[in-house]
C-alpha cells in the first residue's frame, strides 16, 4: 500500500507538520514498517523564502504561492500509482485567497482522498465556505477532530455525516517523565508552575492570567507563570512584538518580575511533554471560543495536566466531566477563584489530573493511526473515480435556477450601473453603453426563452439608456456619470458594436411593440456609421447585430452588401496575420477573442459564402486549441494576453472570454449540426460553476451574480454588470441548447 502525505512537515516549526509526522509515523506503526519508504510518501508545503532540509520520505515541495506546483503535484501523484492521498488542511498553509490552490490538486487526482480539517469556521467566507464544500465533494472521507466540527460541517456547509469521521487530535506516547528529575532540569525548585504555550498573538489572552497573580502571590509566594513560544510570524511581520512589550509592562507595572517569565523560542514535541509533566496547572486564557482544535490543549490531557481553560470550542468539549476547570473570557477574577481553590485543595487537582491522563490514553497516536488506518482501508476498497472528464449528454438540472437578483439591484430608472463594490452597486463609477446594451441582449434572450415575462420592463430601461446615449449623428457616447452627465463624446467601436448586437437581437426577438419600433429607429440611425468601423471587435460585434436584423428583413439587400463588406474585412485582417500556423486575425489573442469567429458563422449562415465559413473553421479551431489544453476552458488572460510567438497569460481571466466562447460552440453546433460542440459548450460554461484554474464557482448562487474574473490570488471579490450580464447570457444560451439537443438526431 502507497500513501503520499500532504501538508507541512518538519523541519518547518508549525503544529500542522508536527500533526503530519506523527500521524506518518503511527500509521508506519500500524502497518509494523521499520521505515517510512517506500510506502508512505510526503509532499511538503512551503513559501519561497524558506528551504528546509527535509527527510527522506519528502519526495516533493509546493511552493504555496505558485499555482502551477499544485497541478503538478497532481500529475506527479496520479503518475506514481499512489493508493491514497491525506491531506492536512488548514486554510493558511496553501497559497491564494483563504489557500484556494489546494483545489487544482485535488480536482485532479484520481486516488482516494482522506482531508483532515484542523479549522472549521462558524461564520466562513464565501471563499471558505466554497473551498470547504469543494474539497468535500472529492473526499472519500473528511476528519474532524471535535463534536462541534462534525455540527458545522453538517449544519453550516452541508456536507452529509456519512463522509465526516471523528478522530480527535492525536498525543504523543512518551514515559513518564519523573517531575522531580524535569523540574530540577529546568530550575524550578520548589516553585508552583504555571504554564501557556504557543505562537504569542492578542488573541491568546495572556494579560488575564496576568490580572489573577497579584491576589494570588499574596498567599503563595512560590508562583512562577511561564510563557513559552515565540511572537506568530504573522503577527511579527505586522505588528513586531508589540504584544509581549505590552505584556512585560503589565508585568511590571503589577510588580510582577520575579513571578512571570516569558521565554522566547520553540521547543521540540519531546521538551513540551517534558514540561507538561513538570508543571503544576497549564493555562489556556484565549479570549473567544473561535477554536476547534487545539493540539495543546489535546498533549496536555494527554500528559494528565491540570488544565485551566476559558470555553473556547475544542476546551468545552475536552474538559468535560471533570478533566480540567473553565473560567469566562477575559475573567481574571473568576481565574484567581479557581486557582486559589485549587492551590488549597491538592486532592481537587490530583483527581484532575488522573480524570485527564485516564482519558488522554485514548488520544495515543498509534490508537489514532489505527482509526485513520481504517478509514484508509475502507477509501481503497470501496472507492469510485467519480469525476468523468467527459460529459455524456446535456442535463438541465446542471444548471443554477435562472436568477436575476443581482441585475436588478444593479439596475435604476437610468439603467444598469457598470461596477459593483463586492455585491454592491458602485454609484461612483456610473454607467456605461456596454453593460446596457448587454443588458438589453440578456433581457431579449430571457424574454424570447419564456423564462421572465418581466423582462420587457427591463428592456425598456435599457433600451432608453441606449436611445439617450446616441448622438445625432448616429454613433454613441459609451460613459454616463451617476447624475446623468455624458462623460465622452464619442463612445468605442467595441460599445457600438456590441449596442447594434443587442438592437438587432431585440428587433428579431422582442415582442412586437414599442421596444421593437424604438429598437428599430436607433438601429436605422445607426447604420451609417457600419462601414466607418475598422476595429476588429467593433466590426464582430456590428455583424452580429446585421445578422439578426436581416433574419428579420431578410430581403434587405443593401445590408446584406454591408454584411458582406464587413465581414472581408475581417476575412482580409485573418490573411494578413495568419502565418506560420498563427491562424488569427491579429499577431496577438487578447480579449472577446470568440466574438470573432462566432459573427463569421452568423454571417455564413446569411450570405451562405465558402470562404466566410472557412475563415470561421480556422480562426475557431485555432482559438479552442489555445484555450482549451487542460480538458477544460482556460481564457487568455489580461496579465499579458497571448501574443504571437509567446504564452498565453494565465490570470485574470474574465466572464465575456467564456461568454464568448459558449456562444460560439453553440453557433458552431447549429452550422454544422455536430453534437460534440455542445459537450464543449457545456465544458465551457462550467468555468463559471468551478471547472476552471483554481476549481472554484465564479459564479454566486446565493445573489445571482458573478465574480469580475479569476487573478492570481482566487476570485476577483467584486460582481460587476459586466461579468454578471455574460454569465446570465451564457446561461440563457445552454438553456436554448437544451431545447435544440435532438434537433439533428
Amino acid at each position: 500500500m502507497k500513501i503520499v502525505f500532504i501538508g507541512t512537515y518538519p523541519p518547518q516549526k508549525c503544529g500542522i507538520a508536527t500533526f503530519t509526522h506523527n500521524l506518518i509515523k503511527s500509521t508506519a506503526d500500524n502497518f509494523g514498517y521499520n521505515s517510512f519508504l517506500p510506502n508512505l510518501s510526503v509532499i511538503a508545503v512551503k513559501d519561497q523564502f524558506h528551504d528546509y532540509n527535509y527527510p527522506h520520505e519528502v519526495i516533493l515541495e509546493i511552493n504555496r504561492n505558485d499555482q502551477r506546483e499544485y497541478i503538478s503535484a497532481a500529475k506527479f501523484i496520479n503518475y506514481n500509482k499512489f493508493d491514497v492521498c491525506i491531506i492536512q488542511h488548514e486554510f493558511g498553509i496553501f497559497g491564494g485567497e483563504s489557500g484556494v490552490f489546494i483545489l487544482s490538486l485535488i480536482s485532479r487526482i484520481k486516488i482516494p482522498l482522506i482531508v483532515t480539517f484542523h479549522t472549521v469556521i462558524k461564520e466562513p467566507t464565501e471563499i471558505q465556505k466554497t473551498i470547504v464544500q469543494e474539497i468535500s465533494k472529492k473526499a472519500f472521507k473528511i476528519v474532524v477532530m471535535s463534536t462541534r466540527a462534525v455540527n458545522f460541517l453538517r449544519n453550516i456547509y452541508d456536507i452529509p455525516g456519512n463522509k465526516i469521521e471523528l478522530i480527535e487530535h492525536g498525543v504523543p506516547v512518551s514515559k513518564i517523565f519523573r517531575s522531580d528529575a524535569v523540574r530540577e532540569k529546568f530550575n524550578f525548585g520548589n516553585n508552583i508552575v504555571l504554564f501557556t504555550f504557543g505562537l504569542l498573538s492578542r488573541n491568546k489572552g495572556i494579560e488575564t492570567v496576568i490580572n489573577a497573580l497579584p491576589k494570588i502571590v499574596e498567599r503563595y509566594k512560590n508562583i512562577l507563570y511561564i510563557v513559552l513560544g515565540k511572537t506568530h510570524p504573522g503577527v511579527l511581520h505586522h505588528y513586531g512584538e508589540e504584544y509581549r512589550e505590552y505584556l512585560k509592562r503589565l508585568v511590571k507595572e503589577k510588580n510582577l518580575e520575579k513571578y512571570v517569565y516569558f521565554y522566547k523560542r520553540f521547543v521540540s514535541e519531546k521538551q513540551l511533554m517534558e514540561y507538561l509533566h513538570a508543571i503544576d496547572f497549564y493555562i489556556t486564557p484565549y479570549l473567544n471560543e473561535a477554536q476547534i482544535t487545539s493540539g495543546t490543549l489535546s498533549y496536555a490531557i494527554g500528559a494528565g495536566a491540570a488544565v485551566i481553560s476559558t470555553p473556547y470550542w475544542h476546551a468545552q468539549e475536552l474538559l468535560a466531566d471533570g478533566r480540567g476547570r473553565i473560567f469566562d473570557f477575559n475573567n481574571h477574577e473568576q481565574l484567581e477563584n479557581i486557582l486559589l481553590d485549587l492551590l488549597d485543595n491538592s486532592q481537587k487537582v490530583e483527581a484532575m489530573r488522573e480524570t485527564a491522563f485516564e482519558y488522554g490514553q485514548k488520544l495515543k497516536w498509534p490508537k489514532c493511526g489505527a482509526k485513520y488506518l481504517k478509514i484508509i482501508n475502507e477509501a481503497i476498497n470501496n472507492y469510485t473515480f467519480l469525476h468523468s472528464e467527459k460529459q455524456t449528454s446535456l442535463d438541465p438540472l446542471l444548471l443554477p435556477d435562472l436568477n436575476l437578483d443581482h441585475i436588478k439591484k444593479l439596475t435604476d430608472s437610468t439603467g444598469i450601473i457598470q461596477h459593483a463594490k463586492y455585491g454592491i452597486p458602485n454609484f461612483k463609477e456610473g454607467y456605461c453603453l456596454d453593460d446596457n446594451a448587454r443588458g438589453l441582449l440578456m433581457a431579449a434572450m430571457a424574454f424570447r426563452a419564456g423564462k421572465c415575462p418581466e423582462m420587457v420592463d427591463l428592456m425598456h430601461i435599457f433600451l432608453s439608456f441606449i436611445h439617450y446615449m446616441q448622438n445625432d449623428n448616429g454613433t454613441f457616447r459609451n460613459l454616463l456619470s451617476y447624475n446623468r452627465n455624458y462623460l465622452d463624446e464619442t463612445g468605442s467601436e467595441d460599445s457600438f458594436g456590441r449596442t447594434i448586437w443587442a438592437l438587432g437581437y431585440t428587433i428579431c426577438y422582442s415582442p412586437k411593440d414599442s421596444s421593437h419600433r424604438m429598437s428599430m429607429d436607433i438601429f436605422n440611425n445607426a447604420v451609417p456609421n457600419f462601414s466607418k468601423l475598422v476595429e476588429i471587435r467593433g466590426i464582430a460585434n456590428t455583424i452580429l447585430g446585421l445578422c439578426y436584423y436581416l433574419r428579420f428583413f431578410f430581403e434587405n439587400t443593401d445590408l446584406k452588401n454591408l454584411l458582406n463588406e464587413l465581414s472581408y474585412k475581417l476575412i482580409n485582417e485573418y490573411k494578413k496575420n495568419n502565418l506560420d500556423g498563427w491562424n488569427w486575425f491579429e499577431n496577438i489573442l487578447t480579449y472577446d477573442n470568440a466574438i470573432i469567429p462566432l459573427s463569421l458563422y452568423h454571417s455564413y449562415e446569411i450570405l451562405n459564402d465558402k470562404e466566410i465559413l472557412n475563415t470561421a473553421s480556422q480562426s475557431a479551431k485555432f482559438l479552442e486549441k489555445a484555450t482549451m489544453t487542460n480538458g477544460y476552458f482556460k481564457p487568455v488572460g489580461n496579465k499579458g494576453w497571448f501574443p504571437k510567438n509567446g504564452k498565453l497569460a494565465g490570470f485574470g481571466q474574465q466572464s465575456i472570454d467564456v461568454m464568448g466562447m459558449v456562444l460560439l460552440y453553440f453557433k458552431i453546433y447549429q452550422v454544422t449540426k455536430q453534437k460534440p460542440n455542445l459537450e464543449k459548450m457545456l465544458n465551457t460554461y462550467m468555468w463559471y460553476l468551478g471547472k476552471n484554474d483554481i476549481n472554484t464557482p465564479v459564479y454566486d448562487f446565493k445573489s445571482g451574480g458573478c465574480h469580475d474574473g479569476l487573478e492570481e490570488y482566487g476570485l476577483n471579490k467584486n460582481k460587476g454588470a459586466e461579468s454578471s450580464l455574460a454569465y446570465l447570457i451564457s446561461h440563457l444560451t445552454v438553456l436554448n441548447a437544451f431545447e435544440h439537443e435532438h434537433e439533428y438526431d
